[in-house]
């Protein structure tokens, strides 16, 4: 399922970028999004989890290695229940290796550039490439 994967902070995007490796991170791309999105599941909140029967467990599962066992990761059957249950995106806490306890990031199943799921890069000069061209 196509996803967009944000983080709430400029490190937090450093850390799940990293994933614990020093030099991982080539190239990157940081981009900031204004965001004006419905029907986004609060998973960093105790109480929403549990109102939606999610296990944190789930998120931080080891999904790479379970797909590479031929398993379904718990965490891609949890997006599929609320992708089909009509959430757009889940805020998420971070797992990445040395994420502080306050990084987040939200994850988004359903967006575009209108209401109700909007979400606009900001490129106020211009600089990113408007077509595929730039990037081969």
């Amino acid at each position: 399922m196509p996803a967009l994967y944000t983080s709430a902070t400029l490190e937090g995007a450093w850390r799940e970028a990293q994933q614990g490796f020093p030099f991982k991170a080539q190239p990157l791309l940081i981009c900031v999004y204004e965001v004006d999105c419905m029907d986004v599941a609060d998973l960093t909140d105790g109480v929403t989890c549990s109102s939606l029967g999610v296990d944190l467990s789930d998120l931080a599962c080891a999904w790479e290695n379970l797909m590479s066992l031929g398993m379904v990761p718990p965490s891609w059957t949890l997006v599929r229940r609320l992708f089909e249950a009509g959430t757009a995106a889940a805020a998420v806490p971070s797992f990445a290796p040395g994420a502080l306890a306050s990084d987040r990031n939200v994850v988004f199943w359903r967006w575009s550039d209108t209401l109700p799921h909007q979400i606009r890069v900001i490129d106020d000069d211009q600089r990113l490439p408007k077509d595929t061209s730039s990037w081969l």
